[in-house]
């Protein structure tokens, strides 16, 4: 499902986020999380199936491939 946000002020907080926010009603009541696209970082409860070392490695070895600016900009352009 999907929601569209039209208040500014709570359009500016989102943008700024710097990690996952809690949305709860006027009562305290958690609504949901609202995470920050890009960060780079798995969601809470997930985990990698690389070790640190095994992340390291491809990153000094794989210097192929297209910069991450380039794929994100295409999958923006499919939707």
């Amino acid at each position: 499902m999907s929601i569209t946000i039209t208040d500014p002020g709570l359009l500016a907080q989102l943008r700024t986020a710097g990690a996952t926010v809690e949305l709860k009603d006027p009562e305290g009541n958690v609504l949901g999380t609202f995470a920050v696209e890009g960060l780079g970082k798995l969601p809470p409860g997930v985990k990698s199936p690389f070790t640190h070392e095994e992340m390291e490695e491809r990153r000094r070895n794989n210097r192929s491939g297209r910069p991450l600016k380039d794929i994100l900009r295409d999958l923006e352009c499919r939707q």
